[in-house]
């Protein structure tokens, strides 16, 4: 799948940042992130003094890997600013959760929504405490989808409503196992597994 859009990239990246987290019990480092950029064959072109950037054909992103924080700029290659996105993941040690959130990297132009539910993990036990509708972008003959499998519908189904689009908040329109959203223009695909 080519990542057209850094929307494309932000929510499976999210995924991976959650399932890292889950995994060992802390933020993934800065090596850790660069080897997951890699794998949505991003090319690292520079890495200098705790910044990483990668590019692809039409997304660009900046790493900012920190201890208590970290901070991945996603741009698209042409430099509007209009689209682009934080993915962002700390230790609240408020809340007492892992938190990872995609938040528009510039409020003021931002021309969408971000419906998405932040990912939000329990420090204690790394359970999720949250609902979030996160997965990978597939394209076919009838649009592009963000494909979930069937573990985070039935989250998503218990915990929220499945009439909202989770990119953009506005309404799906439900055919079967798939749905579209005419707001953003992106499709929602269940993969049965």
């Amino acid at each position: 799948m080519k990542l057209y859009e850094p929307i494309m990239l932000a929510l499976p990246l999210a995924e991976r940042l959650e399932e890292l987290i889950i995994a060992t019990g802390r933020l993934p480092n800065g090596d850790e992130v660069r080897e997951e950029l890699k794998k949505f064959n991003l090319e690292e072109s520079c890495l200098d003094r705790g910044l990483a950037i990668h590019r692809g054909r039409f997304i660009i992103t900046l790493t900012f890997p920190r201890e208590e924080h970290l901070i991945i700029d996603i741009l698209s290659s042409t430099g509007e600013l209009s689209d682009a996105l934080e993915v962002i993941a700390y230790h609240d040690r408020e809340l007492e959760a892992y938190i990872v959130e995609i938040l528009p990297a510039n409020e003021l132009e931002f021309e969408g929504n971000i419906g998405l539910e932040p990912v939000i993990i329990d420090d204690k036990n790394f359970e999720l405490k949250s609902n979030p509708v996160l997965g990978y972008f597939e394209e076919h003959e009838n649009g592009i989808f963000l494909a979930i499998d069937e573990k985070t519908y039935r989250r998503w189904k218990t915990g929220g409503n499945t009439s909202t689009c989770p990119i953009c908040g506005g309404e799906l329109a439900w055919r079967g196992n798939e749905a579209y959203c005419r707001d953003c223009g992106y499709g929602v695909r269940v993969v049965r597994e």
